[in-house]
């Protein structure tokens, strides 16, 4: 049960520990070169905790060319947490290097905990392909412009694609396809979403794996070879019902499994 003071605020912000200050808040503004990475709290827990840790630090040394102590990042989304007056929630911390500083600052969002997706989705393609797409980042101009067009468009998401038809992944999710035996996941630069990769392991460890494929549009390698397909992110896993105009079945009894792998995969506390 999600509990909370009658006074929380939309979003609480936090910069290293404090709350944000109109100062702070011109670093993302000014300065948006950096990364994140956005969780969902249950109880003070978390599924991957460890990898959401991992993400954040290889973009640190990426980027700024820092290291990030996992001990100071889980500290300060507690610090945050309990300044929100949640142990259930939407957190989301972003990395930034401000010119002339020499450590990185981190952001603290805490909002409501994110309710799990409902319903199919209808995915629109798009001519689409990040730069750098290994990297969790904020300020993704395209990622957005697409996905107000396929909402235009009676559309749920967008799904990227590279050169050549290409799928690489989901507008805000990773996607996934069923060929009837295995899951598959497009073989293509994409980010490496957590869920996806826990899914990834919990089916390894069920005596499921799965694999890595090209996946187009059209052609041999074409989604129409799918019998199912669906997306997944921080937020949870919904059945695909189509990609443009080509339909798919929704698979109850894969979206059971995957439900299920996904759900007993191990929570760590912040």
């Amino acid at each position: 049960m999600t509990t909370h003071r009658p006074d929380t605020p939309l979003s609480h912000i936090e910069f290293d520990g404090r709350p944000a200050t109109e100062e702070d808040l011109r670093i993302p503004v000014l300065y948006g070169y950096g990364h994140f990475t956005a969780l969902q709290v249950r109880g003070g827990r978390v599924r991957g905790l460890g990898l959401h840790l991992a993400r954040l630090d290889a973009a640190n040394r990426e980027l700024f060319d820092l290291p990030l102590d996992g001990d100071r990042v889980r500290e300060l989304i507690r610090h945050a947490l309990d300044g929100a007056g949640l142990r259930d929630a939407s957190v989301r911390v972003n990395g930034y290097l401000s010119p002339g500083a020499s450590r990185t600052t981190l952001m603290v969002t805490i909002r409501e905990p994110a309710a799990r997706p409902a319903g199919a989705r209808a995915l629109m393609s798009v001519p689409y392909a990040r730069t750098a797409p290994h990297i969790k980042r904020p300020g993704e101009f395209g990622q957005t412009y697409y996905r107000i067009l396929a909402g235009r468009a009676g559309f749920d998401e967008a799904l990227l694609t590279a050169p050549g038809g290409v799928v690489t992944e989901g507008a805000i999710t990773n996607i996934g396809f069923w060929d009837g035996g295995s899951v598959v996941w497009p073989d293509a630069p994409a980010l490496a979403g957590i869920t996806m990769t826990l899914l990834e392991q919990e089916l390894e460890r069920a005596g499921r794996p799965s694999e890595r494929r090209p996946v187009t549009l059209e052609g041999p390698d074409g989604v129409g070879r799918y019998p199912a397909a669906f997306v997944c992110n921080s937020q949870g896993l919904a059945p695909v019902r189509r990609i443009d105009d080509t339909a798919f079945a929704v698979d109850d009894e894969l979206m059971r499994e995957l439900g299920a792998v996904y759900d007993g995969a191990p929570e760590d506390t912040v």
